[in-house]
């Protein structure tokens, strides 16, 4: 049964290597809502190609507790740490694990993707992410839009069509320009 309390914050953990499914069951198993998001990606070994369900946020696990619940969260085996500054744990952005979740139900390829900073920021104005902001990237012939956790510096890459994107309105004019290039480079 998830946690509901009213004073319930989503927080990163810090997992044990490759304990990011085994933690997300202990946490369930205590009644504690987590995710742990993964997406499905090609390996190919000498003798054949093979389809994986990988961490999107290897060594991390978000879960949603109240401060007086943190102890209980701590004491799960797998979980070594909540991220924290001084000490203090950080709670993530309500918003940052919707746009995470939305991504991945969309049924577009999300894969990880180096953190990029802010000021370049974007809507899907189209389909099932439309409302979305985040960054248009362009690797290779293919149009992406980044959704970054600022908490932990990470982000998704989802692969969109160039046309359901359209200028954040909020962003200062000196990263529009650079925002503009980016996406002039992925327009035919």
């Amino acid at each position: 049964m998830p946690s509901t309390d009213t004073g319930a914050n989503w927080y990163a953990l810090t997992v044990k290597p490759r304990h990011e499914r085994t933690a997300a069951q202990n946490l369930r198993q205590k009644g504690l809502e987590d995710f742990s998001p993964v997406y499905r990606s090609r390996r190919r070994w000498s003798d054949r190609i093979k389809e994986l369900e990988l961490q999107l946020f290897p060594g991390y696990v978000f879960c949603r507790f109240s401060y007086a619940e943190r102890l209980q969260v701590l004491n799960t085996p797998g979980i070594s740490s909540i991220v924290s500054f001084a000490k203090i744990p950080a709670p993530v952005e309500e918003s940052e694990i919707v746009a995470v979740r939305t991504v991945l139900a969309s049924g577009y390829p999300a894969s990880p993707w180096p953190y990029v900073r802010a000021g370049q920021q974007v809507r899907i104005e189209d389909g099932c992410l439309a409302g979305l902001t985040g960054t248009v990237l362009r690797e290779k012939d293919v149009c992406r839009v980044v959704v970054n956790v600022e908490l932990l510096q990470r982000s998704v890459a989802v692969e969109i069509d160039r046309d359901a994107v359209a200028l954040k309105k909020d962003v200062g004019s000196s990263s529009c320009r650079g925002v503009r290039a980016e996406i002039a480079l992925c327009r035919p």
